[in-house]
């Protein structure tokens, strides 16, 4: 890659110099102006000092050092500001990226091997059984399941996973307000009060008694729930029973190991998590005073089943829950786990608008907004694209009206038609006698239009996109990409015609080439984020 070249010579220069204390990476990235060229790096702004150099003198140096044997691809290096120094690419360079996209195996460009086969366990969603999914569990499913995309895409074995809580306080609950609705009786105080209840208890056998229900309960919410999610094209390869993990002995199976481990005690009449030397803020209870677990209990022995599985592990939180993860990471650090082989990304709230008025929800109280009605609404790809739009762990608002219209200034449907459009350019092309063929470097260089280098960049830019958003665990990078690639495309669908009159055979070709690559980048980033690729709109 030129970018690895570039710093490789960057590395070899500094050396020459005598500077002995380098950064641990070598900075390169792209600037927004492309009047500053294709790649910049401010390696002699952090060099200088620590050398007790100028920085500007430190870059010009490196600058003349460098043209004087410009590596393969690049065809200028100039210093500019404090310090920087910038890197303008060969044409004959963008165009191998052309042929690179379209000599790629199907659905594989950008993809690599950066994970190793390493095993991720990513848990996400994990509802309570106790009622449909809302517009509240939306946000982490279509952030885990874009997150696994990204990192099956980059060479990671990734194991999707749903973590139901069937037992317990709220399953009791849950139990007791389907029997009231079955009675056609008010549902207790603290119950379950949404008209799914009604439908649901509609449904259910007569004569169970209250553990029959809540059996009942659970496996009819865990059908609904996966119904739902598969509409959105999210799929779990594993539901993992609390309920079940409890009963074959898990608990004491963690109890004990900690006790042995000496990293849990009893005071006042309780049992304890030693977690405060382990990075946590105080000591948190494990078994209360009456007997009956916390809620950490069953959670550390369930993260500690995950560990047995996999390498790594990725748990998809909501915003209440972000002050449990120090002492989940201080539990698993008790046990002998590498915390740091614990990731936990925290979703922010989403505010959805209708009409310009928020909708609200709640569960317990019934004014629910069901997943399964936005996507009815809005669609399977709106919902996960607009859900997508933001890094997680910022709080978001979309209007439900204008995901679900079909104009330019819906997101998806904007990215979608680019293409759509694509698509239409190689029909029209066959149609004309045009058939894509791919075309060597020197054919190539007729595509010169700013609109043609656009799309060029940005395919260029997009396996090192891939590669960031997987590390960071950032699919939004990929909904950045798509929308700033979609923009290319439809500025080229508006200046530069494939087919037509004044467009000689050669331009017609090799921009054939380029919508074709266009279309093959385009899908990638789609993919990544489990939105279809429509051929016609």
């Amino acid at each position: 890659m030129i970018s690895e070249a570039i710093k490789n010579i960057l590395s070899q220069k500094l050396e020459g110099l005598g500077i002995k204390v380098l950064p641990k990476e070598i900075s390169l990235e792209r600037p927004a102006n492309r009047d500053h060229g294709d790649w910049s790096s401010n390696v002699a702004l952090v060099t200088a000092k620590e050398a007790g150099r100028d920085a500007r003198g430190l870059a010009q140096e490196i600058v003349d050092f460098i043209n004087e044997n410009l590596p393969y691809g690049v065809e200028e290096v100039s210093s500019a500001g404090p310090g920087f120094i910038n890197f303008r690419t060969s044409r004959a360079l963008a165009y191998e990226v052309l042929l690179k996209v379209l000599t790629s195996k199907e659905n594989s460009y950008g993809s690599s091997q950066l994970g190793e086969g390493r095993s991720v366990n990513v848990e996400f969603v994990s509802a309570n059984p106790t009622g449909p999914l809302h517009a509240g569990h939306a946000r982490g499913a279509c952030y885990g399941d874009s997150v696994g995309n990204l990192l099956s895409y980059v060479g990671y074995d990734v194991h999707r996973e749903f973590y139901m809580n069937d037992r317990g306080l709220q399953m009791n609950v849950f139990g007791r307000s389907l029997e009231a609705r079955k009675n056609n009786e008010p549902v207790p105080d603290d119950g379950y009060g949404g008209d799914y209840v009604s439908d649901w208890a509609n449904q259910m056998p007569d004569g169970l008694a209250l553990e029959e229900i809540i059996d009942w309960g659970c496996d009819y919410a865990k059908r609904d729930q996966q119904e739902t999610l598969s509409q959105m094209g999210v799929e779990f390869d594993t539901w993992f029973s609390e309920k079940s993990m409890i009963e074959s002995g898990g608990i004491e199976k963690i109890l004990t190991s900690l006790e042995e481990q000496g990293v849990s005690y009893k005071r006042d009449g309780a049992t304890w998590l030693a977690s405060e030397k382990f990075g946590d803020d105080k000591d948190r209870v494990l078994i209360k005073s009456d007997g009956e677990f916390t809620y950490l209990t069953p959670d550390i022995a369930y993260h500690k089943h995950k560990f047995e599985r996999s390498d790594w592990l990725i748990n998809v939180w909501g915003a209440d829950h972000h002050g449990y993860i120090a002492r989940m990471k201080a539990a698993m650090q008790a046990l002998g786990f590498d915390p740091e082989e614990l990731t936990v990304q925290v979703t922010q709230l989403v505010k959805l608008l209708r009409g310009g008025q928020e909708v609200k929800l709640s569960k317990r109280q019934g004014d629910i907004i069901e997943l399964r009605s936005i996507i009815e609404e809005i669609g399977a790809d709106s919902t996960r694209f607009m859900y997508l739009l933001q890094s997680v762990d910022s709080k978001q608002t979309f209007d439900l009206e204008l995901a679900a219209s079909q104009a330019m200034d819906n997101p998806v449907y904007y990215v979608q038609m680019a293409h759509a459009r694509l698509c239409s350019i190689e029909r029209n092309a066959n149609e004309k006698g045009f058939e894509f063929k791919p075309l060597p470097v020197d054919e190539l260089d007729v595509l010169v239009h700013p609109r043609e280098i656009e799309i060029i960049r940005g395919l260029e830019i997009l396996p090192e996109t891939i590669e960031l958003a997987a590390r960071e665990l950032a699919p939004h990078k990929i909904v950045t990409w798509v929308r700033d690639f979609s923009n290319a495309i439809h500025g080229f669908h508006h200046d530069c015609y494939v087919v037509g009159d004044g467009v000689r055979k050669e331009l017609t070709n090799a921009r054939l080439n380029l919508v074709v690559a266009s279309r093959i980048g385009l899908k990638v980033g789609l993919d990544l984020l489990g939105v279809t690729a429509p051929d016609k709109m």
